[in-house]
Order: structure tokens, then sequence, then C-alpha cells
């Protein structure tokens, strides 16, 4: 039987610490997967729901978007993924009586693992102008009320349409097709809060801004780089492609500030051996000072050139440019420099060179622990110039691999979720629905914060997520929040957001991933692209957990046709209906969707065309892929400051909190925690159990505080520290952001730490 709800917050003002944890999954793993499972359906709802998660004829983990292998175990899912399906599975209801118990203003002083735990929302809930909580009302009279306001815009810029990652193509696609025939390019995602830094660098360099490498491709290698990555916690399924590489003879260098679990041992929870003994991963452990990667690939960069006959030079003269530009600003690396931006030994480096020279076929993988700092774009150029300088794009067993956090957030890019569309696709669109879709970019995500801040936006809506607790500086994104005119939120389950409102709300409750979607053409199903760009079906199997729900594209074609009137030609009602008729529109408009309806009809999907991949072209402004010759940065710290890092703990998934635990790091029964290494505690008077407050520092003089943080004695690179999103958000200036991409520095704040002024 499925457990209650918690009726009040958890008290976590004691976490438990003990030693961290030098293995991941195993049997823990599994008994926390079918705990945390059962407490939300029940025995029998996790065994029907589980067994079709990331099957050929099932539905896509909710979670994140690691691929699946053409050959699928029968528990095709992670410790993770399970608990996502679990929270979206649940036969827990919020219903209008429990908005009807509990005010917005009781709403906001909730945690947000006590918002998530409460359950299923059920139906349409609208918060009026001056009232203290929300009322269950129709959807006509939803739709009316967004209608009203976007219609009463001065200009169609004023509104802002973001997009979390969790929705499907078909959705995305239908989405930022309504935004654009209503007139705006806002279209935010959470992109722009994680791999846009990728996609910048990328893009400019090798000419398309996704990963270059299939799951094939891992199992050939020879060498493999995690750099900046957890995969034991963000991407578990990773952790059986690095075994089997290892089993294929390839070697892994892990370079990040903390040692993680899951690179340390995997327990493979598949096979007897792997449950109880497990795999060593890491070969080499890079332990690297928070933003000093750039310093080190440039310097790998430097060391290649230097060494006779290292370089691909025959792919270099043939497939790329601006070679002499980069090894000029390679040569003159220098070592005491990068030892001091990295905290490594000059052996250590040694050692890589040694791993990096003896592979014939290398890949470097990354999240966001290289995409979340001002120098993150450079720091990806330079992964780019160190894979192209032996070759190591376009062939078997070569490439770069971002991993994209949520799954279909690469998805929702590729079907035009973007403030800075490409002209092409603008052009498609026009050529196939008949209208001219506006020009001018758009708004990212702190751009659309500082829009609502300065008045410049007044509606705010939501596909998904949680864009409150995700974006930085949380002060100052609920303070703009609360003066839109009205926030509207698509959601399944309740969250921070939809307790810091405009001046009138709607939550619009929406079906999951897990759930049957049967429309007036009968059962519907969807489409995601995972994080190595392969598309299949999701075709979700129980019923709805309520019936006032719409699917995500049913909300848009009813709205797009209530605000869009009778003046748009664009069959809406046909779209909600049928979604292989969307398909066969996407198929028009976005390129390497031909005959997308019947090439998605294979169980196992398809690949979308990757031109360095597939062909060795280069889409770029030179045609050719682009070496690059930036300044070498990295972070430089007053006397007495540590540098942050924001991360999730084990039980968390981006800002959904299913519990309070982070096991692999040792940590029970709290979150507000922080981890510095003992030496750097030491020498600031910081005793581990201590509890102390962290004060960030920027140039803006705006004083920016976490109060009543436990301080953990934690195994960090020196200099660093580590602390749990969404609570550090706060310390984040929203005008600390990448060069290029925008994206929040979220993994470079510079804090002090002080006394605590609560216990």
């Amino acid at each position: 039987m499925a457990g209650k709800p918690p009726q009040n917050d958890p008290v976590q003002d004691a976490p438990q610490v003990a030693e961290p944890k030098h293995a991941a999954a195993g049997l823990p793993a599994v008994g926390h997967s079918l705990r945390m499972a059962q407490q939300q359906m029940g025995m029998k709802r996790t065994a029907l729901t589980l067994l079709r998660v990331n099957q050929k004829d099932g539905f896509d983990c909710p979670g994140c978007a690691w691929p699946e292998p053409e050959h699928r175990h029968t528990a095709e899912f992670c410790e993770n993924g399970a608990k996502a399906v679990a929270e979206e599975a649940t036969l827990r209801r919020v219903t209008p009586d429990f908005f009807a118990a509990h005010p917005v203003a009781d709403l906001a002083t909730r945690s947000g693992y006590w918002l998530g735990q409460q359950g299923r929302l059920t139906h349409p809930m609208y918060l009026a102008e001056g009232a203290d909580r929300y009322e269950a009302v129709p959807w006509e009279r939803a739709f009316d009320i967004i209608a009203e306001e976007l219609t009463g815009l001065a200009s169609p810029d004023e509104a802002l349409f973001y997009t979390s990652g969790r929705t499907s193509n078909e959705a995305a696609f239908l989405y930022q097709l309504f935004a654009r025939e209503f007139g705006t390019n806002n279209l935010p995602d959470c992109s722009n809060m994680c791999h846009e830094s990728s996609g910048s660098a990328l893009n400019e360099t090798i000419g398309i801004g996704k990963g270059s490498v299939l799951l094939d491709d891992l199992y050939q290698a020879d060498l493999i780089i995690v750099a900046g990555q957890n995969p034991g916690t963000n991407h578990p399924r990773m952790l059986s492609a690095l075994e089997k590489a290892k089993s294929n003879g390839a070697r892994i260098i892990t370079v990040n500030p903390l040692p993680e679990a899951g690179m340390e041992r995997f327990k493979n929870p598949q096979t007897p051996r792997g449950m109880f003994k497990g795999a060593a991963l890491t070969d080499l452990f890079l332990q690297i000072r928070i933003g000093g990667d750039q310093a080190l690939f440039r310097l790998l960069n430097k060391l290649v050139l230097e060494t006779e006959g290292a370089v691909d030079e025959a792919f270099v003269g043939e497939h790329t440019h601006g070679y002499e530009e980069f090894a000029e600003a390679a040569r003159a690396a220098d070592w005491d420099e990068t030892l001091t931006a990295t905290g490594l030994e000059r052996a250590q480096i040694d050692e890589a060179l040694g791993m990096v020279l003896a592979s014939e076929r290398t890949i470097v993988c990354w999240a966001m622990g290289l995409t979340q700092h001002k120098h993150s774009v450079p720091t990806i150029r330079e992964v780019v110039n160190f894979l192209l300088l032996r070759g190591n794009i376009g062939r078997p067993g070569a490439g770069v691999c971002p991993v994209r956090g949520h799954s279909n957030v690469q998805g929702d890019r590729t079907m035009g979720i973007f403030e800075r569309p490409a002209p092409a696709f603008l052009d498609a669109l026009e050529k196939e629905f008949g209208f001219a879709p506006p020009r001018g970019h758009g708004y990212d995500v702190v751009r659309a914060i500082r829009a609502m801040r300065d008045d410049k936006a007044k509606v705010f809506f939501a596909m998904g997520g949680n864009f409150v607790s995700a974006s930085p500086d949380t002060e100052v994104t609920e303070a703009a929040m609360r003066r839109a005119r009205l926030t509207v939120h698509v959601s399944t389950k309740l969250n921070r957001s939809h307790a810091v409102t405009g001046a009138r709300a709607l939550i619009l409750p929406t079906l999951g991933r897990t759930e049957r979607d049967l429309q007036g053409g009968g059962e519907q199903f969807v489409t995601v692209e995972d994080s190595m760009g392969m598309v299949h079906a999701s075709r979700g199997r129980l019923e709805p957990a309520g019936g006032h729900l719409l699917s995500e594209p049913a909300i848009v074609c009813r709205l797009a046709r209530r605000v869009l009137g009778e003046g748009s030609r664009t069959p809406w009602e046909e779209f909600e209906k049928d979604y292989a008729t969307v398909r066969d529109r996407i198929a028009r408009v976005v390129s390497g969707f031909d005959d997308f309806n019947a090439r998605v009809a294979d169980p196992a999907g398809f690949a979308l065309p990757h031109a360095p991949r597939d062909e060795r072209r280069f889409p770029t402004a030179t045609g050719k892929a682009n070496f690059t010759a930036a300044p070498v940065e990295y972070p430089k710290l007053p006397e007495g400051r540590l540098l942050l890092q924001t991360l999730r703990s084990h039980d968390q998934y981006n800002t959904t909190i299913y519990g309070l635990d982070d096991r692999y790091r040792g940590i029970r029964n709290g979150r507000r925690v922080v981890m510095v290494n003992p030496e750097d505690a030491r020498e600031l008077g910081l005793a581990d159990g201590s509890y102390t407050d962290l004060v960030s520092e920027w140039r803006d003089g705006v004083e920016r505080r976490a109060a009543g943080f436990r301080v953990v004695h934690y195994p960090t690179a020196r200099g660093c520290a580590a602390a749990y999103y969404p609570e550090t958000n706060v310390l984040v200036p929203l005008d600390a952001t990448a060069d290029t991409s925008n994206t929040p520095a979220s993994k470079s704040v510079v804090v002090r730490l002080e006394q605590s002024t609560t216990n």
C-alpha cells in the first residue's frame, strides 16, 4: 500500500554525517528504489510501471536524457529514474480541497520536498487578484483568463513562454509555433541555465550544438575523459556504458573537484558479480580546482604539440581552420600558472598526457561542472581544440559528449524552443504555416527575469519546470515574478513556483509521461530526443491521475485557438486530435525529420543526422572545424574566501527533492550543509558540525546570504566548497553569467563563511 504524504515539513536542523561511500548502485540502490516506489505507488503499481520504463513499447523515463542501448534489460532504469517515475505515478492527489486548506502564504513557507510529496495535481486552479488561495476553475475559464491578459498586452514581447526539458517534441513544436504566431521569440528554456555554454561553443567550432558520439562510440573508445560531471547521481545509467567501455579496454580519467562514488566503483545491479563486487571505473582522478579546466586542457594541448608525431596533421590540414593562431596560444601555456589554476601536481598532468598519447580514440564527456562558469564557452572550445588536434571528431570511438540533464531538453531545442532561432528555421516555419514569424531575438532566462523586474514583461507562462527554484538570485527572481500581471504553470505536481505568483496565477494540470493519452483521433504517443540525438516514441500506459487533466499538446492547441481566434490558419483542432499530423509538419520544418511518422514507428527509433560525426563535414562559417585561441581564465580568490559550487544531492533531480539524504556523500536527514576541505576549514576556524552563514561576494556589493549551514569536513579540492541547490541559488548573482551563453555561473561563486545567525 502506498504511504500518505507528510503533514508537516520534516525538521532539518541536525543533519547526520558519516564517511562518503566509494561505490555506487548495488543492493542499496535496488532497495532504496523499491522503497521509494512502494511509498508512492504501492507494490502492484510499482511492478507494472517500472517494467515499462525505457522499454521500446513503453515510456521514456522523465528523468535524465541518457540513451537506451539497443538490447534492453527487463529493468532498464536506475535508482533516480525509479524515483522520478514514482513521483509522477504516485497515488497521492492534490485536489481543490487541499488548496482550500492551504493559503498561498502557507504554501510559500513549505519546503520544496514537502510540496512535491503531496501528490499529483487534479484540477485547473486559479488565484484571483487579491485572493489568498487558489480555487478550481473550468478549463475554458482558465483559457479565457490567459487570453484576456495576452491580448491586452501592449506588445507580444511582453509575454514570456518558458519551457522545461520534460516537454515532448510534439508539445514543444506546437508551443513555439503558438508563441511565434502570437508574435514573440521570448522562449527561454532550461537549456539557458545548463548546456547553453555547450551549444554556444560547439556551434562555433564544429557547426552543430550537440554531441558527436553515439552509445556504441563509448564502447569503442580507448580513453574517456569525464569532466565536471557526477554520473552516479545525475546520469546513473551512464555507469553501465562506462563499465562496458572498461571491459572493452577503455581507460577513464575523471576530472572533478569532488571525488564521487559512482566514478570510483560501479556495482551493476543487473549481474550477481556486479551487485556485490562491482567494477572500478576511474584509472586517474584529477581533483581539479573549480574552474581550472580550461587551463588543464590548454596545457595538455601544448604538450601534445610538443610531442613528435602526436598531432593528426592530415586531419588538421584537411578539416580545420585557425590552427596556427591556436598553436601559438597553446605553446605559450605556462606550467606554473596551470598548476595554480588547477591545484594539480605536475606528475598527475604528465600521467594524463601519457594516457592521451596512448589513445587512438578519445571521448570527452562533461556536464554542469564545465558549463556554469564565466569562462565556460572558451573552456569547452578548448576541449574541442584538444579533440581536433588528434583527429578525435568524426571517427568511431571518439568525439564530444555533453551529457544533457533532462529527458527531452535537447529535443525541445531541436523543435525550435530558442530565443535566438536560426533564420533558416523561421523561413521554413513561414513557408509551412503562412505567417511571418518575428525575427528579432527574444529573452533567455536571465534576460526574462530582468524584463519582469523592469516591467518589460507582464505575462509568464511555463510549460513544466520550477522556474523560481531553478533560477539564480532567488530573491531577485521571486520579486520579479511577483511584478507580473499573470503567471501560469503547466504542471503535474506542486512546486515553489506555484507559491510565488503574479497578481493573478493559474496552475494547469497535465498528463505525465507514464499516462495514457486519449484524444479524438484515438490513443496518442509522443516522441523525445536523447542526449546523443536518438529520437524515439514514448507511450504512457497508466490511467490519468484525474479526469480533469489535459495533455501538453491539447493545452497548447486549445490556448492557441482561444488567443489567436479565427485569424489563425493553423489547424490547431486537428493537431490536438492526432499528434501524427503534428509530426507531419515537423518533418517539413525541422531538418533531419524526413518521414518522421514512418521512421519513429521503428521501436528503436532513429538517429538524427550529424554532419561532423557522419561525414566529417563541419557546417561552420568557415566550412571547417574551427580551432580557437581564447586567453586562459580561472577564478582568483581573495584571501579567506572559498569558491562554492552548487550541486545536487543523491535524493534529488534538478529542483525535485525526493528525500533528505545524500547517501553517497554520507549525509542524511538534512540539506543545509556546506562541504569544505578539512585544511581550509581549520584555517577558517570552522569545526566539523559547526554552523555557518554563506555570504556571496559580487561586484555589485549586494549581500546575498544563505543562513544556517552545517559545516561538513569533506575531501573537496583545496579552496573549494560545495552545497546543494536550490537552497544556495540565493547566492548566485543574476548578472554573474557565462560570456557568450549568458548561463548563470552557479559553479564558481566566491563566498565568505560567517558565524551563523541561526542555530
